[in-house]
């Protein structure tokens, strides 16, 4: 045989100079859960080795990352039912503790990499991403909305705005709201192709975020279509998006795939929490090996053509990744 491919997997140094795909924890961003008070930690149950943080521990979870060469996060925020009404006004107040979590994060490590959330669930009493009259998620009342947001949630310091709302014209709204705001450095990351999955059970445990009536199968997309995933990417960038996201990612990889191959913004993705929980409740039974199947899974996800992942398991990653 004139053609023998296990040449090049002879020996571990012949297979790291041939390989082809590579992470690293630069291409990682790490999802934290902050809670207003002090001194709290909180595991979440349906997703172990994650927790709601208050302030404090955020900053100590953050310097323990930064120090692993970890520096870019996604932060959630856990808002108490008292804090919550129809059109979300605690999402803009200036007493959120959110914004000031922002604040903090942004002043103690102004190196690090910082993106929002902007949708309407965390601190809508309906618990939908945009707003709710007689049953209906109402799209354009909804942007305005939205818009405060993104302009508050850049005055405490975001690098990044994600609206991870799936209203139509979103990404422009806020593309011009923050101009008109003198916050022209601040990017969109916007969520483009998020779809209606089962797969998001431990984050909505995480910040009680459920829809109290319905579902968000009127706003976020079909698993079945595929092709509606680039008519979302060329809305968004035509917009103004300066990053697009698939979630979930790893049933989504086929999008991944053709976002990849259609734009040429970053592509992100997000391996969302119950992604996340299957493979740890596998290795928790002994069915797998974390420190194996973990990293396998996250670079199925750059080998599909992710640029960026979101991921519960960054931290643990980049533990390994420094071995």
């Amino acid at each position: 045989m004139l053609q023998r491919p296990r040449r090049n997997r002879r020996t571990e140094a012949i297979r790291n100079l041939v390989q082809e795909t590579h992470l690293s924890p630069a291409h990682l961003v790490y999802p934290l859960f902050v809670i207003e008070g002090a001194g709290i930690k909180e595991e979440i149950k349906s997703l172990p080795g994650n927790y709601r943080l208050s302030l404090d521990n955020i900053l100590q979870e953050i310097e323990s990352c930064m120090e692993l060469g970890l520096q870019s996060f996604i932060l959630f925020p856990v808002v108490p039912e008292s804090y919550k009404d129809k059109t979300a006004t605690y999402s803009y107040h200036p007493d959120n503790f959110y914004l000031k979590a922002a604040q903090a994060i942004k002043q103690q490590f102004p190196e690090c990499c910082l993106i929002s959330d902007v949708a309407m669930d965390p601190y809508s009493s309906d618990g939908h991403d945009g707003l709710v009259e007689d049953g209906e998620i109402v799209n354009d009342k909804t942007l305005p909305i939205l818009a405060k947001m993104a302009v508050a949630q850049a005055a405490a310091g975001f690098d990044f705005i994600g609206p991870s709302d799936m209203m139509d014209g979103r990404v422009r709204t806020i593309r011009e709201a923050l101009d008109e705001n003198d916050f022209k450095e601040t990017g969109i990351l916007s969520y483009t192709a998020k779809y209606a999955s089962a797969y998001y059970g431990p984050f909505r445990d995480a910040l009680d975020s459920a829809p109290k009536a319905g579902d968000k199968k009127t706003y976020q997309m079909n698993p079945a279509n595929k092709t509606e995933a680039l008519l979302e990417a060329t809305l968004d960038t035509e917009e103004g998006a300066d990053m697009l996201m698939v979630k979930p990612a790893l049933n989504y990889l086929d999008i991944i795939q053709s976002l990849k191959q259609a734009s040429k913004l970053p592509i992100v993705c997000y391996h969302v929490s119950g992604e996340c929980a299957m493979l740890i409740a596998a290795c928790q039974n002994n069915w797998l090996e974390y420190e194996k199947a973990m990293p396998e899974t996250l670079l199925s996800m750059r080998r599909a053509g992710a640029d960026i992942i979101i991921t519960y398991f960054a931290k643990d990653y980049a533990k390994l990744y420094i071995k």
